[in-house]
């Protein structure tokens, strides 16, 4: 609830988190930033509820981020979103900026960090490592451009869904699992869509296939490479 005219305003931040015990650990290592307030909420009640600036959602084994996100970003499209990763690979963060979050910090950050992280976000601008918003921003600007001319990209149905939970956030085992294949043969799909789009890694694959809007996902508008960008 970011009141004007207050001297100090408070930032109202919904938790999704189902474990109470790490909501207290969360309340505890912010308890010291007396402009955020912690409530736990779950997607449903983010809808209903109009009164937040931002939402932090913990990023699981086992629980599908590419959901709870679009779950959020469906009910309120506005709301920044920080994820709290175990996960300090680019592939990682990117994969959460790419699916509609707006920051991603580390679950071993230090409480500034976190907190510099929520305020970011509530202003409008992203949070992320420096190294990974630059890698976004020049994969976004030159993927486009790197396709053979005049060659038009065959992208089949079982491809499209592959790259879709790609671009989703999940790993080829558990791409695998879901559509009823080993992860050899994810692996395989995967192979063939970047010799056909002429890139070499995941991560070039996932930023080309949002920026030619070969899958339909929320994204973030990136304007130059920082720590922190302004959307």
């Amino acid at each position: 609830m970011n009141i004007a005219g207050r001297s100090n305003p408070k930032l109202c931040i919904a938790v999704v988190e189902s474990d109470p015990l790490r909501l207290e650990g969360l309340r505890a290592l912010l308890g010291s930033e007396f402009d955020l307030v912690l409530i736990s909420a779950s997607p449903s009640e983010v809808a209903v509820q109009m009164h937040f600036d931002a939402v932090l959602i913990r990023d699981r084994v086992g629980q599908s981020l590419f959901d709870t996100i679009s779950d959020v970003k469906m009910m309120r499209p506005d709301l920044p979103i920080v994820v709290i990763g175990p996960n300090k690979d680019e592939e990682s963060i990117l994969s959460a900026i790419i699916t509609g979050a707006k920051g991603y910090v580390f679950d071993g950050a230090p409480p500034s960090e976190f907190a510099q992280a929520i305020r970011v976000v509530s202003q409008g601008s992203v949070w992320a490592a420096r190294r990974v918003l630059s890698m976004f921003v020049e994969l976004a600007i030159t993927q486009p451009k790197r396709m053979r001319p005049g060659v038009k990209v065959g992208i089949t149905d079982r491809e499209k869904q592959v790259l879709q939970m790609l671009v989703s956030g999940l790993s080829n085992k558990e791409i695998g699992a879901t559509l009823g294949i080993v992860a050899r043969t994810v692996k395989s799909h995967l192979a063939k869509l970047m010799g056909k789009i002429g890139v070499h890694n995941r991560i070039e694959l996932s930023v080309h296939a949002v920026a030619r809007s070969l899958v339909i996902l929320p994204t973030n508008r990136l304007s130059s490479a920082s720590s922190t960008i302004k959307s």
